[in-house]
């Protein structure tokens, strides 16, 4: 596997630094509310970076955290009337049960902010003693940015300004502030009034962490102090992985992560994402208007995780087309190769060979390509039940592990040897060009019952 990394601007070599497991943490879910389709672009994403590189035979760590404690946690539960605890409980088994239907892997390790505490307050100690940290007036403390030189290299932050935002002395001590804000940025917020009953006891008073902590924290108790990947949306880079960075580097030492792995945004219809818009779509909303998440699966693997991709109505139907044609072909190659049930999971890993979808393969090692790994398929398709089918509907079933695809139940439709045959020749005059033959021969399949409908990727074959 070959994946572009944010910190070197480069397509690098993955390989797990310990010789035996590739280790790996994503930034989750932040629990005060359902996650919308956006959000899970990401988290499809990075599980299909798991899956690939597990049927390529590797062993992973793959730690995800639940974000239980933040300014919009503690806002919202209030303004519901509910402990924080049941608050963020209910989102959280929402969560789950949203990326269950997007046939996501559940991490192997999901640590909750508010259970990691007390690492978070040992950690703010050691900034704090080795000079990188101080208290404010209020009790707050803050990780002073001027400490750390390497600040800003992840967002390739411009110098002048980081050096100005540095002399300026500025402080966030909101959980997000403005993206253009160069800050010296909270780690432990004293107890204020709208906190409510959501503070805990620390060497500077009640309070609570500020939310870029989190995650050195857990990724500390989880994966060491380095590791092999870290990945999240590419809103994320700064500031939050920018500060994960220095407080990590400076309370734990060693290198962090190894590579760095950021995903792009999702679009609607051409334009941004945003609630005023009344664009923030949910797997709920996509059922009420009968759509799944299997359909919405395949549309975020439609783009290349590193540009933007626009999400539309007509993509889910266009999924949902493709879905089908795919779950008509695998009953194909299933009955050339004379196969059972298609093989589980775990029987998929370290698959030695692909056969005719090879080249799907190779797409998704190599930057994780999704959209080539599905025209690879779709191509793998057209000769796959003539060639070795055993090896190919093997392949085949790989490659749809990888992407974490679930095909639709379909009636198994039976076409006759001598009509598959008359559309091959049909097929083989259009890529001849020669277009009254094939108009003749389709003509010919609809006098007989068979309605043929092409793609770019070749036909199908309908009953009329």
């Amino acid at each position: 596997m070959r994946l572009f990394d944010t910190l070197s601007r480069e397509v690098r070599d993955l390989q797990p630094s310990d010789g035996a497991t590739f280790r790996f943490y994503c930034c989750g879910p932040t629990v005060y509310g359902p996650s919308h389709i956006g959000n899970f672009r990401s988290f499809v994403v990075q599980d299909v970076l798991r899956r690939s590189l597990e049927i390529g035979g590797l062993k992973t760590r793959h730690v995800r955290n639940i974000t239980d404690v933040d300014d919009k946690t503690i806002r919202d539960s209030r303004a519901a009337g509910q402990s924080l605890a049941d608050f963020t409980a209910g989102w959280t088994g929402l969560f789950h049960r949203d990326a269950d239907k997007l046939n996501c892997l559940p991490p192997h390790v999901e640590p909750s902010a508010v259970r990691h505490i007390p690492q978070q307050i040992r950690m703010i100690g050691e900034l704090l003693a080795a000079g990188h940290a101080y208290r404010s007036d209020d009790g707050s403390v803050y990780f002073r940015i001027a400490s750390f030189p390497d600040y800003g290299r992840l967002a390739r932050l411009d110098r002048q300004e980081l050096a100005l935002g540095r002399t300026q002395n500025q402080r966030a001590n909101a959980d997000e502030y403005e993206k253009d804000s160069i800050s010296d940025f909270v780690l432990w917020k004293s107890r204020r009034p709208e906190d409510g009953d959501n503070f805990w006891e620390s060497p500077w008073g009640e309070g609570r962490p500020g939310w870029h902590l989190e995650c050195s924290a857990m990724i500390r108790q989880y994966l060491g102090e380095s590791f092999d990947l870290h990945s999240g949306g590419v809103d994320l880079v700064f500031p939050h992985h920018e500060n994960e960075i220095a407080q990590s580097r400076c309370a734990c030492g060693g290198e962090f992560a190894r590579h760095w792995f950021h995903i792009a945004h999702l679009m609607v219809d051409g334009g941004k994402m945003s609630k005023s818009l009344g664009n923030l779509f949910t797997i709920a909303d996509l059922e009420e208007r009968g759509f799944g998440a299997p359909e919405l699966r395949y549309v975020l693997l439609g783009g290349h995780y590193r540009k933007p991709l626009n999400f539309t109505f007509d993509s889910l139907r266009a999924a949902r087309e493709a879905l089908a044609r795919l779950a008509r072909a695998e009953r194909e190659l299933a009955a050339a190769a004379g196969a059972g049930r298609p093989p589980a999971y775990k029987e998929l890993r370290q698959t030695a060979s692909f056969g005719v979808f090879t080249p799907a393969w190779e797409a998704l090692n190599d930057d994780l390509n999704t959209p080539g790994a599905l025209g690879g398929i779709f191509t793998g398709l057209r000769t796959a039940a003539r060639g070795d089918a055993a090896t190919n509907w093997r392949g085949l079933h790989a490659l749809l592990a990888a992407l974490g695809l679930a095909l639709p139940e379909t009636a198994a439709v039976e076409i006759p040897e001598a009509i598959r045959a008359l559309a091959d020749r049909r097929q083989t005059a259009r890529t001849a060009r020669d277009w009254s033959a094939a108009d003749r021969m389709r003509d010919e399949l609809l006098a007989n019952g068979w309605v043929v409908k092409d793609s770019r990727d070749g036909y199908e074959l309908e009953p009329k």
